[in-house]
């Protein structure tokens, strides 16, 4: 009787122990899922850190123009890591050459390779060249103009391609979340900086569960705000009469 009293008792400390066991350690996943949620990519003491940075004229290229370009096998080799992760500006450049031989010399290759070859200019930059590029958002290049890529190798002559890259801003799903915005809303920026201060309208929403909280514009638009002396930038959802 005594001996099976206490075997019920061991088993009951055994049962409990393993009852212990397994509450900790499911709970270490669920620790570790809310820190990931807490702190999101791009993300500083539990809120969004925004940065807004200037896109200069660049491009992105197929695997089959860069042979082109830059010889047989080819690939794109990586000089400096861009903020977004997995992009790189390359250490390969091209000229630029549009109508009557005007020409953009050391036009930044960034990568990776695409399926489909696009230049990105500033306004200035188009006027330079002599070529009417349209304000696109990228990968919409149907019906704009092409031009001439001339690498150390060989030459491309793109039909269509050349864009001024519209405004906008490249945030995750929590970031989506703080803002109360969604993949291809558009958002206000209002850049606060010594007799330049400027409110930026149609910054489009590039929605990515991997993406940083990051704003593109150009070269011009970061002049005409004089961005480096900004005291102050401030990110808000459209028509909200909001900020955060």
């Amino acid at each position: 009787m005594n001996s099976s009293i206490i075997d019920r008792s061991v088993i009951e400390q055994l049962v409990r122990g393993a009852l212990r066991q397994t509450g900790s350690s499911s709970s270490a996943p669920a620790t570790a899922a809310a820190a990931r949620v807490a702190n999101p990519a791009g993300w500083v003491d539990g809120k969004p850190n925004l940065r807004v940075s200037i896109s200069a004229r660049h491009c992105h290229l197929t695997d089959e123009h860069v042979e082109t370009l830059f010889g047989p096998g080819a690939v794109l080799v990586p000089e400096k890591d861009l903020y977004q992760d997995g992009f790189y500006a390359a250490q390969q450049t091209v000229m630029v050459v549009g109508p009557r031989r005007r020409m953009l010399g050391s036009v930044r290759v960034l990568g990776p390779t695409r399926p489909f070859s696009q230049v990105e200019l500033a306004l200035t930059d188009s006027i330079s060249l002599g070529i009417d590029a349209p304000v696109r958002h990228s990968g919409q290049i149907d019906g704009t103009p092409g031009c001439v890529l001339v690498g150390p190798v060989g030459s491309v002559q793109l039909d269509q391609g050349v864009i001024r890259a519209a405004r906008h801003v490249h945030m995750n799903l929590s970031d989506c979340d703080y803002y109360d915005v969604k993949n291809g809303d558009m958002m206000q920026l209002k850049i606060t900086s010594p007799d330049c201060s400027v409110s930026f309208e149609d910054v489009l929403v590039r929605a990515d569960k991997a993406a940083k909280l990051e704003v593109h514009i150009d070269t011009d638009e970061g002049n005409a705000c004089n961005l480096d002396a900004a005291t102050e930038v401030v990110l808000k959802k459209s028509g909200c009469g909001c900020q955060k």
